[in-house]
């Protein structure tokens, strides 16, 4: 789309978003409100452009009676390709999934109950850099294990302003590799153990169509470390979607139908990151990415305690603050993705 196709969209926008029968459907509301903020940036830079390039213009003209108007021009010439870039940044194509929230699921890998630890390490690390950006985090489901691990748990990060979730932490899904000495280890070993991400956009009701037909609902007793019952009623729930073979689960309610609808909400998003890949499987397939996004067996990230280094194998990332990074400390690691895809973009459409 150019930039005189966003301009018109703009303003019909406007236009939509002024008129108050418009707000009597929330949802097509909060869609316009969505995109109309999604291009105010550009057209904000593309009129602010225009407006110095008609001053410089009209400075050149003056300033051969008046030196002043000389200087000016001069000032203005080196603003225009800050603003071109900058404008050139904002009309780069956004993933369709940036505003919206996310369901993460951190599961133990290879290396047993130390893998199950790390996998916490994980969770912990997540939830603390939510605190720190001001998202609002929720457990959705978990399995611990007998060390106090989790042999698999998932969560729901929501995020509060207008730039979601997934923008930050699409590309943490992968398999996340650890070397220290565990706590079983007697003799002060160092053990390599894994744990993997996996990281949905989180799908409304609108953006998975699921036939109730389609799904095979069982109920069993919540478990806890080492399998006892833990609830003496089939308040687990467990949702198989019978055309893909999808299944989630939940048991961390009391509820049967809050456990029913945690489910649903795993399955939705499930179903929509599958749809997706699927979609999208040509395209990837001929894109020689710095960040694959779609192989999550591969290893992405390396977290060495005993030097205490943190790196990521897609885009060379490596620092030595892996004790400030598992606090939450998540910035210099997700920027570092951020402009790799960036940069990946700028080449796409240079």
């Amino acid at each position: 789309m150019n930039l005189d196709e966003l301009l018109s969209e703009y303003a019909e926008l406007e236009l939509k978003l002024a008129d108050p029968a418009v707000h009597a459907n929330q949802t097509q509301a909060r869609n316009f409100g969505r995109r109309y903020a999604e291009l105010t940036p550009i057209i904000t830079t593309y009129r602010e452009l225009e407006g110095v390039q008609n001053d410089l213009g009209t400075a050149r003209e003056l300033a051969a009676e008046d030196e002043a108007f000389a200087e000016e021009a001069r000032e203005l010439e080196g603003r225009i390709p800050e603003l071109e870039d900058r404008l050139r940044h904002l009309l780069i194509p956004r993933d369709p999934n940036d505003d919206k929230d996310i369901i993460m699921e951190i599961k133990a890998g290879e290396g047993g109950e130390e893998s199950a630890l790390f996998a916490g390490d994980l969770l912990r690390m997540y939830l603390r850099y939510a605190e720190r950006v001001g998202w609002k985090t929720e457990l959705i489901d978990a399995t611990h294990s007998d060390l106090g691990g989790y042999k698999d748990v998932t969560v729901a990060l929501k995020a509060r302003g207008d730039d979601g979730v997934w923008s930050r932490l699409k590309f943490e899904g992968g398999v996340h590799r650890v070397q220290r000495v565990p706590v079983t280890e007697s003799q002060g070993r160092i053990h390599t153990s894994a744990a993997g991400v996996l990281v949905y956009p989180e799908a409304e009701d609108v953006d998975v169509q699921i036939d109730p037909n389609d799904l095979r609902v069982d109920v069993y007793r919540s478990s806890g470390p080492g399998g006892q019952s833990v609830n003496t009623t089939d308040s687990a729930v467990r949702i198989t979607h019978i055309p893909t073979g999808v299944v989630a689960s939940c048991q961390n309610e009391k509820s049967q139908l809050q456990n029913k609808e945690s489910a649903m909400r795993i399955l939705r998003a499930r179903l929509q990151a599958i749809a997706e890949e699927e979609a999208n499987a040509a395209a990837m397939a001929e894109r020689k990415s710095q960040i694959r996004t779609v192989d999550r067996s591969e290893r992405i990230r390396t977290y060495n305690f005993p030097e205490n280094r943190i790196s990521d194998h897609r885009v060379g990332f490596k620092a030595y603050n892996l004790d400030q990074v598992l606090d939450g400390d998540l910035t210099a690691v997700i920027q570092s993705l951020l402009d790799a895809e960036m940069a990946e973009k700028l080449a796409a459409h240079s």
